[in-house]
């Protein structure tokens, strides 16, 4: 079996709960905008180089 489905369907829907809950803790209430929006900002700056780094590849191409 696949490792990863095996990690997900051992995390049912009370554990995100708990994990949730658990997070909400630690940080606190007016922390966690201010997390989500850096992870939120650092996804979206993945994607970008992502993006740019398959236009590089795609511009070399047609460079040959």
């Amino acid at each position: 079996m696949n490792a990863l489905y095996i990690f997900l369907g051992v995390v049912g829907p009370w554990q995100w709960i708990i994990i949730g809950l658990a997070i909400l803790l630690l940080f606190g209430g007016k922390k966690l905008p201010e997390l989500m929006k850096g992870l939120g900002g650092g996804i979206k700056e993945f994607k970008k180089a992502t993006r740019d780094d398959d236009d590089d590849d795609k511009k070399e191409e047609e460079k040959k």
